[in-house]
């Protein structure tokens, strides 16, 4: 039987619409952008997926507490802190910081947000628990690659090169017609590609924040690589077997 690798068919709807996306993953970052010694207060929200910088996230807010949180960042920071928590491994030490780049209240004070991945940061302490989670952060920046290290231009085409043939692969198993994918990168540099990458790694939450948590550019496109080399090998294989006994 064929086991899918860690990263499924329900990544095929991400993946194919990732042409629409990656142009929000710049590396301009905005007037007054923390550096990594400054240590701040910082609002999370926790959630059970993972934010990464340039992504784009929607989000409806209707728990009491977090409808607090929001009243307070409309009328100061519009800035507070993404961090991935599921039932088995707990709550992340690392998260996104996402800012609100368009809202609505609703009239029974919910709010909806559209927001946008910012910094990366690392909890250090914790500040209080009610009526919402502030916690104490650094920011956690990826580090300059050594003289000789990997060439991270070419590693970066490499992973689109993968990422192109899972679309293809994708839109064949699921009867779309098969076109030419068009460009991924949109002249991003590495590091927000590999950012956008690890967005489109949608049902694999714990993947995502590993590749989140790195520090070093060409280690997480190494991984992103090896990741997208298996899903291809496996939906190759599905496809085989779907030329082998097609369905009636």
């Amino acid at each position: 039987s064929l086991a899918p690798p860690p990263l499924r068919g329900r990544r095929r709807r991400s993946l194919d619409s990732v042409r629409c996306s990656a142009s929000s993953f710049s590396e301009r970052r905005h007037a007054g952008s923390p550096s990594s010694d400054d240590v701040v207060e910082l609002p999370l929200f926790p959630l059970p997926l993972v934010l990464f910088p340039g992504a784009i996230l929607p989000l409806q807010i209707f728990e009491f507490r977090y409808r607090i949180m929001m009243h307070t960042l409309l009328q100061t920071d519009l800035r507070f802190g993404v961090i991935y928590t599921d039932s088995v491994t707990g709550t992340a030490s690392v998260g996104c910081v996402g800012e609100i780049v368009k809202h609505e209240r609703l009239v029974d004070d919910r709010f909806f947000l559209i927001c946008k991945g910012q910094e990366r940061f690392r909890v250090t302490g914790i500040v209080r628990t009610k009526p919402y989670l502030v916690a104490q952060v650094t920011w956690l920046e990826d580090r300059p690659s050594p003289d000789g290290a990997d060439d991270l231009e070419s590693l970066a085409s490499e992973v689109e090169a993968y990422m192109k043939d899972v679309i293809r692969i994708s839109n064949r198993l699921s009867g779309k017609p098969e076109k030419e994918v068009q460009d991924l990168r949109r002249n991003l540099f590495p590091t927000p590609f590999s950012f956008f990458v690890g967005s489109t790694f949608e049902g694999a939450p714990r993947e995502q924040q590993a590749l989140l948590e790195l520090e070093d550019t060409a280690t997480r496109l190494k991984r992103e690589k090896e990741t997208l080399r298996n899903t291809l090998n496996y939906l190759t294989a599905a496809s085989a077997v779907k030329d082998v006994f097609p369905s009636p």
